[in-house]
């Protein structure tokens, strides 16, 4: 079944901003906005929960030091102890001050790189994907507002003309 939804274009984020504000205020649901690069507090605006990634990295980070620790004793302690600068390997406890480097790199490096993953696969963004923005113009200097209608197509578009779009279409979208 397709639905119908309004495009409406802005060339200013600024302007964008104070459209989004007035269209909320409205009551009305904005479905994406398309931006050229990030709008400081436009998540804000839109209503969108906080991300929990920052959480996500440092598990991943702790996931890396438990890592270095259990990595750096069962190699420098248990399987090949080496006598280096006078410093016998007899316990993990005794050496960590000269693992305290390796430790701080693999927190760093898991937190990372298990991030990075992880944002790539919560965002659905994987080799080959076909880009879903509605424009090409949204890549480089426009801004694009989706909204969906319910019977009031009017009265949207006449908000969004008084709100400042440059643009404004009516697109059939496939809800599939």
């Amino acid at each position: 079944m397709a639905s119908k939804t309004i495009h409406a274009y802005y060339t200013d984020d600024d302007v964008l901003m104070l459209a989004v504000k007035r269209i909320k205020a409205a009551k009305h649901h904005i479905g994406e906005v398309y931006c050229p690069f990030p709008v400081h507090g436009l998540d804000k605006a839109l209503g969108l929960a906080p991300t929990r990634l920052a959480i996500t990295s440092f598990l991943y980070g702790c996931v890396g030091l438990s890592f270095s620790i259990w990595m750096m004793n069962f190699i420098m302690i248990e399987d090949w102890p080496q006598d280096i600068g006078g410093k016998p390997s007899f316990s993990y406890i005794e050496n960590m001050p000269a693992f305290v480097p390796i430790m701080f790199e693999m927190t760093v490096f898991f937190a990372a790189h298990l991030m990075v993953i992880t944002f790539y696969l919560r965002s659905k963004l994987w080799p080959f994907k076909k880009a879903e923005n509605p424009d090409v113009r949204s890549t480089d200097d426009h801004f694009i507002m989706e909204i969906d209608i319910h019977g009031n197509e009017r009265e949207l578009k006449d908000l969004l003309a008084d709100t400042g779009a440059v643009e404004i279409n009516i697109v059939e979208k496939d809800s599939h």
